[in-house]
């Protein structure tokens, strides 16, 4: 049996999540923060979501068994301790008790249970968060503070998974009486924030819980701001109309305009966002391994890097972050050769100015010059690339996952768990929402072996072996790993920047 460590007082001062806090009476919260953000996600539902914009607002709703804070660090939250058994077959979780939801509905084992029967039932099938958690056999309560999951395999990475999004537990009863629909749009959770009201594409509005068992936050209120257009939520923040800028919404072009208002501070840390042009590996040129390479060889994506992004980016050889666990630092990305692509595309019959098309997220300023510099690297080993923009969320949840993209298509992803087989296996395994087109069962195999395995050094072994096959079939053209970069308004104080945008302010105040 291997027990794990209840979290120590340095580490729950830095995530700030104060047990001391429970018996202690809640302060009187006071100031309003506003937030801008740059998409909508549309559900408040924990399952229907892998977007970071709605774990930015929902890690103040809801809560999970453990919390992830800005140091990457996995402390109890929901859970006091837990307990790995049977050989990593069975994990007992001991709830913290006396936990209320916004709605006044006590948290028990029960609502664990159903959580994770609702996650892994037919209402998780609707969205795409249950692939996530499909180690999970069965919840069984044990009494009201205690739970026990049993596990169809040992699952090396649910510990981190249930930090996160899927995983967040909802009111049994409250889902029972209103409904999902209802669910959707007027979300109860246990986190430090309670809803207020929703307004579609407009904004999303929090106060703060004072009945929360890690204390009352010091802000009374959250406002959250949908503002797409970059410039115009730069132009907010300047006018003291929106107190913070989360990323990936700043321009690198405006980063000089915040960084000479004395009233704004840039905050940036080291981030998992990565972010390739992913191909059709099924239709057109681009169906053949010689023509994807050959786009890869045709694109500098090191004077990309420099001219456009200021440097605030580094290059990647696979669709991963020097963060995640699975990161090979041997691998090199392949060099700037248009020579080499010229005869690769010769070697495939490709004919000169034969035409394909780049779909991107059209809100997302940067990413837009990044792809018209990548057209016209293309553009001089003879390929024609046209730029087809489309409203965010039709590109994520229609586009793609119903393979209606053109041969190249933007995919920027934040590796949520800090650990390789989350992105890999969304993006290469065959029928899943982010792989449309490529079937091949030795990548297949690769990943399904690597899910089961408890020993790290030979995990991680395989985990470089699947980087290293997906670019030797140059299943995307790697970019780069952007830092998360904020705007703030510097009467915001105890701001501290969340490399995956995961932010809890319930420690922040306003001046």
């Amino acid at each position: 049996m291997k027990i794990k460590p209840l979290i120590s007082a340095m580490a729950l001062s830095a995530t700030a999540l104060s047990v001391a806090a429970l018996t202690a009476t809640p302060a009187l919260a006071a100031g309003k923060l506003t937030v801008s953000s740059p998409q909508d996600p549309g559900s408040w539902d924990p399952i229907d979501t892998f977007l970071i914009n709605w774990a930015s607002v929902a890690t103040n709703i809801y809560d999970g068994l453990v919390y992830r804070g800005p140091d990457l660090k996995i402390v109890p939250a929901l859970a006091t301790s837990w307990e790995e058994l049977d050989d990593g077959k069975r994990i007992r979780f001991h709830l913290r008790e006396n936990v209320k939801f916004h709605d006044g509905e006590p948290f028990n084992a029960e609502a664990v249970k159903f959580t994770f029967e609702r996650l892994l039932g037919d209402e998780g099938a609707k969205g795409p968060q249950r692939s996530n958690y499909v180690s999970i056999d069965k919840v069984e309560v044990i009494d009201d503070n205690t739970v026990d999951f049993h596990l169809k395999n040992t699952d090396p990475v649910l510990i981190t998974k249930l930090a996160g999004y899927g995983a967040m537990i909802v009111p049994p009863k409250y889902i029972k009486e209103k409904g999902d629909e209802y669910f959707n749009s007027h979300p109860v959770g246990t986190g430090p924030f309670k809803f207020v009201s929703y307004k579609p594409k407009v904004g999303i509005q929090l106060e703060a819980f004072a009945d929360h068992w890690g204390g009352a936050p010091k802000l009374s209120e959250l406002d959250y701001r949908f503002i797409s257009e970059p410039s115009t939520a730069v132009a907010e923040l300047q006018a003291g109309r929106v107190d913070l800028v989360i990323p990936p919404t700043i321009p690198i072009g405006m980063i000089p305009t915040i960084e000479a208002d004395p009233k704004l501070a840039l905050v940036t840390t080291a981030g998992p966002t990565v972010y390739a042009l992913r191909y059709n590996t099924r239709d057109g040129i681009t169906a053949d391994e010689r023509v994807r390479k050959a786009m890869i060889l045709g694109v500098d994506r090191d004077t990309i890097i420099k001219s456009i992004l200021g440097g605030q980016a580094e290059p990647i050889a696979s669709f991963q972050s020097a963060l995640s666990f699975g990161y090979d630092p041997a691998m090199r990305p392949l060099p700037f050769d248009p020579a080499a692509a010229k005869k690769l595309l010769a070697e495939a019959g490709v004919k000169q100015g034969s035409a394909v098309q780049i779909d991107i997220r059209g809100n997302d300023a940067t990413f837009n010059e990044v792809v018209q510099a990548v057209a016209s690297y293309l553009g001089m080993i003879g390929i024609n690339a046209t730029i087809k923009p489309y409203e965010t969320n039709v590109l994520l949840n229609d586009i793609i996952p119903q393979g209606k993209t053109g041969a190249m298509f933007q995919q920027s992803w934040g590796g949520w768990t800090f650990d390789y087989d989350n992105t890999a296996y969304s993006m290469y395994h065959s029928g899943e929402k982010w792989n449309p087109y490529d079937n091949d069962p030795k990548m297949d195999k690769l990943l399904e072996s690597q899910r089961s395995i408890t020993d790290r050094p030979k995990r991680e072994k395989i985990l470089q072996e699947i980087a290293h096959y997906a670019a030797d079939r140059a299943l995307e053209m790697p970019l780069y790993n952007l830092k998360a970069i904020y705007g703030i308004n510097k009467r915001v104080k105890n701001f501290v920047p969340a490399p995956d945008n995961r932010l809890r302010l319930n420690e922040v105040t306003v001046d």
